[in-house]
């Protein structure tokens, strides 16, 4: 089944950030469905999610990430994440994800990504999240992403 707009999955997300940073991740009053397709469709900002694996592999990106990355949904949610970086880059990234796994999220972060095609850009502003349900069981990581600045080819 497809998580782009799947009810539970929504609800995964923004309940995960909302309880860790306070604030909603969707505008007030679209309720599930409509906040849904919202964040899949219209968001301003890219979301990327990976599931819970030994090699963690995306499981949700919404339209403007794959803009950004140049994926289509099919192709970016059977990626390990550790793909949107470039070799030289991952040791900084993992690094990264496991300061999230200590703290439960992590603002203002700031790394190289590549798109599929090898052009390389900033993401920057990020806030990355534990994903965890109202059992507190870990589903996984959640990253969005509201700016992004190419890295011109030398």
């Amino acid at each position: 089944m497809s998580l782009q707009t799947d009810a539970t999955f929504f609800r995964l997300l923004t309940d995960s950030y909302e309880r860790l940073l306070g604030t909603s991740l969707v505008p007030a009053g679209l309720g599930v469905v409509r906040g849904a397709r919202w964040l899949y469709e219209s968001a301003p900002f890219g979301l990327l999610a990976h599931d819970t694996t030994a090699d963690p592999v995306f499981m949700y990106g919404n339209k403007r990430v794959q803009a950004i990355f140049g994926y289509d949904w099919d192709t970016l949610t059977a990626l390990p994440s550790r793909f949107s970086a470039e070799a030289p880059e991952r040791s900084e990234r993992q690094a990264f994800l496991d300061q999230v796994n200590r703290h439960g999220f992590v603002q203002d972060y700031r790394g190289v990504r590549i798109t599929r095609d090898g052009r390389r850009f900033w993401i920057e502003n990020v806030t990355v999240w534990q994903l965890t349900d109202a059992d507190g069981t870990y589903r996984g990581q959640a990253a969005m992403i509201p700016l992004v600045v190419d890295i011109p080819s030398a």
